[in-house]
């Protein structure tokens, strides 16, 4: 994603959630630090995805009873965040995890361990646990939503679910499929509806 092409719909989630700029910039420096240079090279998620099958695993209640009707033995899985402990309860390990480490940090941490690629987000909210979780981890890629820096990158995309989308699309995978997605889940808070609207909207329109 270019980020000349993604910064106009990055101010319009600032001013439509009333977010500080500022402060994910400050998220995405540290985060530059904390990683330094144990960065994974990007090509891995190339060489992950480029031409292959993709699904992309959100976290809403459906997605265990979707994963019994599916069979991810031959395609690259994603993980949005949460999802991971579902995922790894099936005996599934995750590819890639695309977290602002809000999920079950046990987990994401289990995955990293057992060879997944952390994607971690950084924004202005996540500052504390990217000072607890980010240096023990092994198979780590910086992201941000505000301007990249040299070893924290923008693939555009607003929630863990949609980043998964965008990340696919920018190393060229042959299909995306998605399971685990509620866009109308009424069971959490206005907040998060919104964003699961921002979601949708960026999948759908991206």
């Amino acid at each position: 994603m270019n980020f000349e092409e993604w910064e106009p719909i990055y101010q319009e989630i600032l001013d439509d959630f009333g977010f500080d700029r500022s402060k994910d910039e400050e998220a995405a420096r540290l985060l530059s630090k904390l990683i330094g240079n144990r960065s994974l090279n990007v090509q891995r998620l190339s060489e992950l995805i480029y031409r292959r099958h993709v699904i992309i695993c959100g976290n809403a209640p459906l997605l265990e009873e979707e994963l019994r009707s599916i069979d991810v033995s031959d395609r690259v899985v994603m993980a949005a965040d949460g999802a991971t402990s579902v995922l790894l309860k099936n005996g599934i390990v995750p590819d890639i995890v695309v977290t602002d480490l809000d999920g079950c940090m046990e987990d994401i941490i289990s995955a990293d361990r057992l060879g997944s690629v952390i994607v971690v987000h950084a924004h202005g909210d996540d500052i504390p646990a990217m000072k607890q979780y980010v240096p023990s981890l092994n198979n780590v890629i910086g992201s941000t939503q505000s301007v990249p820096l040299k070893n924290v990158h923008n693939f555009g995309g607003f929630t863990d679910g949609d980043r998964c989308v965008f990340l696919a699309k920018e190393f060229g995978a042959e299909s995306i499929a998605l399971i685990g997605f509620d866009f109308e889940d009424s069971n959490v808070s206005e907040v998060k509806q919104k964003k699961l609207q921002w979601a949708k909207k960026l999948i759908s329109e991206f």
